[in-house]
């Protein structure tokens, strides 16, 4: 499972390489970057619905508290500068690859799911935090786009190291 959202994401990533020779725009990256965050929110509703393991439970609340509040300041912050996010190649593979991930999540209970969940987590912040890094930090030309982008990237780093230690204590 892990390996299938990883695959996917870094397929829906992958898409905007071609467009990497034209970099994305401030737009597409706010639409990114927010998709990226309202992704992570309905995987922690879901694992919130569906996990009774007090840890995994936290860690999703977690996910949607500070996603929600991130996407609360990217929102702002368009709104503020006037720009409206631009739907793009990345953002809907994004969503469609998550919905996918949902999917399969769906159908699992117990340890199965907190497992599958928290691998999903590593793979989709590990892929989202290098794309964060390598692509839309470096071609955000908004200074507070990207220093959102930026501390953003530190709380997703945290999250990452947070689920694959939760992972660890699920085997």
């Amino acid at each position: 499972m892990k390996t299938m959202f990883a695959l996917g994401a870094i397929a829906a990533l992958a898409i905007a390489a071609p467009a990497a020779a034209q970099a994305p725009t401030d737009p597409q990256i706010a639409h990114i970057a927010y998709t990226a965050g309202q992704i992570d929110v309905e995987a922690g509703r879901q694992a919130l619905r569906i996990s009774h393991n007090q840890a995994v439970r936290a860690f999703a609340e977690t996910m949607v508290r500070d996603h929600e509040a991130v996407n609360r300041q990217a929102l702002a912050l368009v709104q503020r500068l006037h720009v409206t996010p631009e739907a793009n190649a990345t953002s809907t593979a994004l969503t469609a690859q998550a919905a996918a991930a949902r999917d399969r999540l769906s159908h699992l209970t117990g340890a199965a799911f907190d497992r599958a969940y928290v691998a999903n987590e590593i793979a989709f912040h590990r892929t989202v935090n290098g794309a964060l890094r390598d692509t839309l930090i470096p071609n955000a030309h908004n200074a507070e786009l990207k220093s959102l982008l930026e501390s953003g990237l530190a709380l997703f780093t945290e999250h990452q190291t947070h689920a694959e230690h939760m992972a660890q204590a699920l085997r």
